[in-house]
């Protein structure tokens, strides 16, 4: 079971985090404008020379900018996560879409071939009225990119319609905090011919219970492995370590309780 933590921006704390166990160290470049962090270069670095391996996520949209970002960084994985529209009614934008995704993560297998690739698909929040048609996209958007890409990783949509303006990071799916509708994610994970990692408000009380339904071949956690400020709001590129802790002995009892 990968265990996979986001928002790694500094050496010290991958370094905490490789001690613990953690498989994927994962790091964010937030914008084109500000894209050559040695901070982050570091944090690469260090995981480089342990077990661990190094993701980075560039929130990008220019195929330049992208590589010259990873050329720079030269991480284990990139993980792209834009978003992928759902609406039923949508399917010629969602095709050209990931027609778009599609080609910028085969240009990035050809300038760098030994990176891997994650891809993230929506999964939208739990309480469809009728997810059998959601269902059908989200298979559909794995049959479309799964020949590029090495794993897929879920996360959490806010809302169908106005899906762009609901998102954390406009264009973006993540960072919520939010769980996913795990039946949804637990039928891509029996459809997807790739490795499917379970994010979506991910935390040590519920990753038992995610991994028994889910039955993912990782988890992915981010805001709920945070610490938290006075009013219990998760602190962004800050990780809890007792969280962390905690998190990780629950994949284990899962992974004993499902063997």
């Amino acid at each position: 079971m990968i265990v996979q933590l986001y928002e790694i921006q500094e050496p010290r704390e991958a370094e905490r985090l490789i001690e613990l166990g953690v498989d994927h160290i994962g790091s964010v470049i937030l914008s084109p404008d500000n894209w050559k962090i040695p901070a982050i270069k570091d944090v690469v670095r260090l995981v480089r020379g342990s077990p661990a391996k190094s993701t980075l996520i560039p929130l990008m949209t220019k195929e330049d900018d992208i590589l010259r970002t990873l050329d720079y960084y030269q991480p284990d994985f990139v993980h792209f996560c834009e978003l992928i529209p759902l609406a039923t009614e949508e399917r010629s934008r969602r095709e050209a879409v990931c027609a778009e995704l599609l080609r910028i993560q085969q240009v990035v297998q050809k300038e760098f071939p030994p990176f891997k690739i994650i891809r993230t698909i929506p999964i939208p929040e739990p309480g469809l009225k009728d997810p059998a048609p959601v269902r059908e996209v989200i298979l559909e958007i794995a049959g479309l990119l799964d020949r590029h890409t090495d794993y897929f990783m879920t996360d959490t949509l806010r809302g169908l319609v106005n899906e762009t303006a609901a998102q954390p990071v406009a264009g973006y799916v993540g960072i919520t905090g939010e769980v996913c509708d795990w039946d949804l994610a637990a039928a891509l994970v029996g459809a997807s011919r790739i490795p499917v990692i379970l994010a979506g408000g991910i935390s040590p009380e519920n990753v038992c219970d995610a991994v028994g339904r889910v039955k993912p071949a990782g988890i992915d956690s981010c805001m709920q492995t945070n610490a938290r400020d006075l009013r219990g709001k998760p602190i962004r590129f800050r990780k809890d370590m007792d969280r962390v802790r905690r998190l990780l002995e629950e994949v284990q009892r899962a992974e004993e309780l499902t063997a």
